[in-house]
C-alpha cells in the first residue's frame, strides 16, 4: 500500500501564562484566606485529583506551606471518584506519580474510600463526602477548569465536579453520574455542590486554567460564595485558549499515547469529536473517520478508559491495560462504551493498512492524516501532504520540515515523532 508523505507542523495558540506559579498560588490564597481568618490549628484537607496538571506538585506544596504560615494544619487526600482501581492504595499511588507524597509535600496524605452522607438534593439525590475530609475542619478544593469530556454547559470540569465526583469518591461518582444522565449536569451540579460547600466547610477553591502549551495560564482563588459564578467565567476562558487539531476533516488520526493523566476519557473528546455516551450530543466537527492509538501512558496504571473511542489500537495498549481498573472506571461513570476494545493491531504498519483501507474511495497516498503525541499536546503535529496544501496561508500554522515518507522500523512500527521546542511566547 502506498502511504502519504508527512510534514512536521507547528500550531500557534494563545499563550497567556503565569510566569511564577508558586507566587501566583501565594498571591491568590493570601487574597482569600487572610480576610477569612480561619481558626489557628484548624485541620484543612486539600484535594488532589488524578489528572496530570502542569506543576501540580509545586502548586500543592505551595498551598500546604501557605496554610501552615497561617497556623493551620493541612493534609492531602486523593479526590478522584473511582480512579486507581477504586482502592485507597491505587489512588495514593496515582498522586505519588505526580510527586505528591508526604515527604515531598511536608504534610500527611490520607487516602481512603469511605464516605459520609452529608445531605441530599430536593430530588432526593444523596450527597457524599470523603470520610477524611468530613473529619477535617475545612477543605481547600484544587482543580483545573476545562471543558468536560461528557457534560456540556456553563459548568463542566472544574471545582464543582471535584467537590462532587472527586470528593464523593467511588460511591458519590456512581450516584452522581446516574443522576446527571437523568437530570442534566449544570443545575444539579450547582445544587449538590452548594451542599458540599456548606457541609464540608469549604475554605476556598484554587482554580487552574491551562493554555494549549500545557502550561499554567492562570490561577484564581475563590471564596465559597464566588465559586459558581467564577467557574462559569473560567470555563469560558479555558475553552477560548484550548488546543485543537489543525483540521476539522481528517481521514486518519494517529494518537501516540492515551491515558487518564492526559484526559478523563483517555483522549479528550472535545479534541477528537467523539463522545460515545448517553448524555452528550455528538458534535458536527471535527469529523475523523479512523482513530488509531499506539500506546497507553504508564501514569494511567492500566486504566484504559476511553479505549472505546478508537477504531484500532496497538497490541502495546492491550498489554498495559488493566481490565478491572478500566471496567470499574467506565461502569462508575455510567459509560461502558468507553471500555470497549477496538481491533488490535500487532504493528503500526498493520494498523495503517487497516485505517487507510477503510476510509472510502480516497487513495491512501492522498489521505488526510494527522499524527499527534496526545490530545493534550497539539502544538507540534505531523500532517500529510493533502492537509499541508489546505493549510497553506494560515497564520496560525507553520511547516517545520518535510516531506518525508511515513516510515516504519524493522518491526513495522512508526519512527518517533521529531521533537521540536515550542515557539517562545
Amino acid at each position: 500500500m502506498p502511504y502519504p508523505e508527512m510534514f512536521s507542523l507547528r500550531q500557534v495558540f494563545p499563550r497567556e501564562r503565569e510566569t511564577d506559579v508558586a507566587a501566583a498560588v501565594r498571591r491568590e490564597l493570601g487574597r482569600v484566606l487572610v480576610p477569612a481568618r480561619p481558626k489557628s490549628g484548624a485541620r484543612v484537607a486539600i484535594t488532589v485529583g488524578s489528572r496530570g496538571i502542569h506543576g501540580l506538585a509545586e502548586i500543592i506544596r505551595t498551598a500546604v506551606d501557605e496554610l501552615k504560615s497561617l497556623g493551620l494544619n493541612p493534609f492531602i487526600f486523593p479526590a478522584m471518584g473511582s480512579h486507581g482501581g477504586g482502592t485507597a492504595e491505587g489512588q495514593s499511588g496515582i498522586i505519588a506519580r505526580y510527586g505528591v507524597t508526604e515527604s515531598a509535600m511536608g504534610c500527611p496524605v490520607l487516602s481512603g474510600m469511605a464516605v459520609v452522607k452529608i445531605g441530599q438534593s430536593h430530588k432526593g439525590i444523596p450527597v457524599f463526602l470523603d470520610r477524611n475530609a468530613f473529619d477535617a475542619d475545612h477543605v481547600v478544593v484544587v482543580n483545573r477548569v476545562k471543558a468536560h469530556t461528557e457534560f456540556k454547559g456553563e459548568i463542566e470540569s472544574g471545582i464543582m465536579k471535584m467537590m462532587l465526583i472527586g470528593m464523593g469518591k467511588q460511591e458519590g461518582a456512581r450516584v452522581y453520574h446516574k443522576a446527571f444522565a437523568g437530570h442534566g449536569f449544570d443545575g444539579l451540579a450547582e445544587e449538590l455542590a452548594s451542599i458540599v460547600i456548606e457541609k464540608a466547610k469549604v475554605l476556598c477553591a484554587l482554580a487552574i486554567v491551562e493554555n494549549a502549551y500545557d502550561e499554567t495560564a492562570l490561577i484564581r482563588s475563590l471564596a465559597p460564595g464566588e465559586i459558581v459564578a467564577s467557574e462559569r467565567l473560567l470555563l469560558r476562558k479555558a475553552k477560548e485558549i484550548a488546543p485543537k487539531l489543525p483540521s476539522d476533516a481528517i481521514d486518519v488520526l494517529i494518537v501516540d499515547q492515551m491515558g487518564k493523566n492526559l484526559s478523563g476519557a483517555g483522549m479528550d473528546t472535545n479534541v477528537i469529536g467523539r463522545f460515545y455516551n448517553l448524555v452528550a450530543k455528538e458534535p458536527e466537527k471535527p469529523k475523523i473517520k479512523r482513530i488509531y492509538v499506539r500506546d497507553l501512558t504508564d501514569e494511567s496504571l492500566g486504566n484504559a478508559a476511553g479505549i472505546g473511542l478508537a477504531d484500532f489500537v496497538h497490541r502495546s495498549v492491550i498489554g498495559k491495560m488493566d481490565s478491572r481498573a478500566t471496567a470499574v472506571n467506565c461502569l462508575v461513570a455510567g459509560n461502558p462504551e468507553k471500555g470497549r476494545v477496538p481491533i488490535v493491531c500487532e504493528t503500526d504498519r498493520e494498523a495503517m493498512e487497516y485505517c487507510l483501507g477503510t476510509i472510502g474511495l480516497t487513495p491512501a497516498e492522498d489521505a488526510r492524516v494527522v499524527r499527534i503525541r496526545s490530545t493534550l499536546h497539539l502544538t507540534d503535529v505531523e500532517v500529510s501532504r493533502s492537509l499541508v496544501r489546505e493549510l497553506d496561508g494560515r497564520a496560525d500554522v507553520k511547516v517545520l520540515s518535510g516531506p518525508r515518507p511515513l516510515a516504519f522500523d524493522e518491526r513495522g512500527n512508526l519512527e518517533e515523532m521529531t521533537r521540536q521546542n515550542p515557539a517562545t511566547p
